[in-house]
């Protein structure tokens, strides 16, 4: 009996392994201890992933072989990577600096190859096929330390931006070359190639930036509900994608990388779609990939003699010192500091998802050797290390030379916004959740704060338990964009009053709430409730109207009236603002008169932000019906009005909302109250109930001596 049970248990760990679930279980063991137990030692988790494939495959331990299940799960993870590196870029920032980037994307892409090819060819030896596909792979680069430079604060220094431009262009020409040598490889350069490639990468572009993304923008507005959807989708537009590029002659990286940039607008930085799609392909697609990776080194190369290592000392050297000249001629050309020379180079020194990318496929073609495949292995430890170090070390210097990032809040970071979103209506809790995860400051380390107040009366108990149940729903709800959120159900005589009351337990910054309902039979005006929580709050109060998609939006238009700028507000608004647009990539549009514009323009110049600012001028603030022509289809109108009493209040923002309501009724719509100083308020006694009927009469016949307009 032991001796079955012990033959059974031999033959289920003989090596290589043959039982699926004991494989799959050992590679999510090593995705999950390698990134942790190298970090101690300051090694990046890619290269420790790399390490773990070299030790368990079949050049190692011979733990694993390379089967068709391992190839499927290794594509996947390398389509994977170039579509998040597609998706990841920041289109504002390359267009706010697109001549610099260029310029930088020539030299980091031209310098690595006019120094790697006479290397490679008259030094080591190959021929002029592999020769340009390692150049070309010197030219890429990897945006390994970015988060070194965020964390400094650092990120929208121009030394960063530029760098992130030039990552769109030399990764994509590189690509581009990698489907030139390919197909030489394969005895098919010739004239009818350059047609057939030109003509086949034309129709790929026109499908996959002119209808792929009309698609995907109707398919997300019209399956608006269905969160699984929306990923399925984004995966199979990643999958068409990439055989689209092998159809065209290209490269299957190419069409995922592409797929990303057609996505790009459509999927915001802070949205729960791409926190699934980052979140799954960083467990298990991508680490599976890199996995794969190691299994394909042969240790034993190295070994051999000395060919082998200093092939990959050769190509170590060279990668590294081709970068650094190329970010020293881009300091010589911009009169940059040493310290962004320092930056430049340590963001684009490393070599990790493009370099794997270009050899994996020369390796499968069999256009380079071991030796090279090896030696980049080798190239990417070196590099990822060195550009940690580098970029950790000039990101000190800049912040000591001054050039750190403005902090838009004076706060300390450990004390910074809080925003509350008091739920109401189960209805429209998603879109002012989605919205609140949008504008919410990454540096905050609070929660969003649920808030659910019911009435003070004999069935409070019931309504309070049902109001925690509603609150754990959109909590759930919350956790698929790892949104923290605290929740909060409070008894209150009113709902402004427990509002105000929360608000102030928890130093709210900014108020979500929905949009004003209609007026009943009762209530005879439009948001009692909304102006009583004016009145009895001085946070900013953002009310929204969210029926649509934001994906949809072309253009935020933005109507700022006169003294705007002096409102205690100003910089939290302009900042969630400004953030909005970022995250959805559209441009601002801002109308509001000359003295306003200047100071909008000068919250721009000194945040450094990256957002597309457009102006146009208005004088006639009394008459709001003049504003109507600056809207146009597909526009998310912004409007900034002002608590009665406030600086830039006027009286043709009594009753604001129900303007607005009217219209822009078919419109996307944020009503934007800036917050004002603690304690005042013109009414002292807003919780006697009749205070709103009172206002009410006391406006009415202030209209009697005023036309209205």
């Amino acid at each position: 009996m032991a001796n079955t049970i012990f033959d059974h248990l031999s033959h289920a760990f003989e090596t290589p392994l043959s039982n699926p679930v004991l494989i799959f279980s050992l590679i999510l063991l090593i995705i999950l201890l390698s990134p942790i137990l190298l970090r101690r030692i300051k090694i990046p988790g890619i290269i420790g992933l790399i390490l773990s494939g070299v030790v368990i495959g079949p050049h190692g331990l011979n733990v694993l072989e390379r089967n068709s299940a391992v190839d499927l799960f290794s594509t996947i993870g390398l389509l994977y990577i170039m579509f998040i590196a597609g998706l990841e870029l920041d289109m504002n920032e390359f267009r706010k600096t697109r001549h610099k980037s260029v310029l930088f994307g020539f030299l980091t892409f031209a310098i690595p190859i006019l120094i790697g090819y006479p290397v490679c060819y008259y030094i080591l030896g190959y021929d002029m096929l592999a020769s340009t596909m390692i150049s070309s792979m010197f030219a890429t680069h990897t945006l390994v330390a970015y988060p070194v430079v965020n964390s400094y604060g650092i990120s929208k220094n121009e030394a960063v931006a530029i760098t992130i431009g030039g990552t769109i262009l030399t990764d994509t020409a590189v690509l581009i070359i990698l489907a030139v040598v390919v197909g030489a490889s394969q005895g098919v350069l010739s004239q009818q190639f350059w047609i057939n490639i030109g003509v086949s990468f034309a129709i790929f572009l026109l499908i996959m930036f002119g209808v792929i993304p009309r698609i995907a923008k109707w398919f997300f507005q019209k399956v608006e509900g269905e969160k699984t959807a929306h990923y399925i989708f984004v995966l199979s537009v990643v999958f068409f994608a990439a055989f689209l590029a092998e159809l065209a002659g290209l490269e299957h990286i190419i069409g995922a990388f592409v797929a990303g940039l057609a996505l790009n607008k459509l999927i915001p930085h802070s949205s729960a779609l791409m926190n699934r799609i980052e979140f799954i392909g960083n467990a298990i697609f991508i680490p599976f990939f890199l996995i794969s990776v190691g299994m394909i080194v042969d240790t034993s190369v190295l070994l051999q003699g000395p060919a082998a290592l200093i092939i990959a000392a050769t190509l170590t050297v060279v990668a590294i010192c081709s970068k650094w000249i190329a970010a020293w001629f881009t300091q010589l050309v911009f009169n940059y500091s040493g310290a962004q020379r320092q930056v430049i180079f340590g963001l684009s020194s490393a070599h990790a998802a493009a370099t794997l990318a270009v050899i994996m496929v020369g390796y499968r073609y069999e256009v380079i050797d071991e030796n090279v495949l090896n030696g980049t292995i080798v190239l990417i430890l070196v590099t990822c290390i060195v550009a940690s170090l580098v970029t950790e070390a000039a990101s000190k210097k800049v912040v000591l030379a001054g050039d750190q990032d403005t902090v838009t809040s004076e706060r300390n970071v450990a004390r910074e916004e809080q925003l509350m979103l008091p739920i109401a209506n189960l209805n429209n809790m998603e879109s002012l959740l989605d919205f609140s995860i949008l504008i919410k400051s990454k540096r905050s380390p609070h929660p969003v704060t649920l808030l659910t107040v019911v009435p003070n009366n004999e069935l409070a108990e019931q309504n309070l338990k049902r109001a925690r149940k509603n609150l754990d729903s959109t909590a759930k709800y919350a956790s698929g964009s790892e949104t923290e959120v605290s929740m909060m159900a409070t008894i209150d005589h009113n709902v402004a009053s427990g509002i105000s009351r929360a608000a102030r337990e928890v130093s709210a910054d900014g108020i979500l709430l929905g949009w004003p309902s209609k007026p009943g039979i009762i209530e005879k005006m439009v948001g009692e409730k909304t102006e009583s929580i004016l009145n009895q709050t001085d946070a900013n109060l953002f009310m929204c109207q969210v029926d649509k998609p934001l994906i949809g939006q072309k253009r935020i238009t933005l109507f700022c009236p006169p003294l705007f700028e002096s409102e205690l507000g100003f910089s939290f608004c302009m900042e969630k603002i400004l953030r909005l647009s970022q995250e959805l990539t559209i441009p601002v549009l801002c109308v509001a008169d000359a003295r306003t514009q200047r100071a909008v323009s000068e919250y721009l110049e000194v945040h450094k932000t990256s957002t597309r600012m457009l102006y146009e001028n208005y004088d006639g603030w009394d008459d709001l019906s003049g504003l109507r022509q600056f809207a146009k289809d597909n526009d998310l109108i912004i409007f900034v009005s002002a608590r009665q009493g406030e600086v830039s209040y006027r009286h043709s923002f009594d009753g604001i909302a129900k303007k607005l309501g009217k219209v822009y009724a078919p419109y996307n719509r944020i009503l934007i109250f800036p917050s004002r100083r603690a304690g005042y308020s013109l009414d002292e006694y807003e919780d006697v109930s009749t205070a709103p009927i009172l206002q009410r009469i006391g406006r009415g016949i202030g209209n009697i001596f005023t036309k209205e307009k």
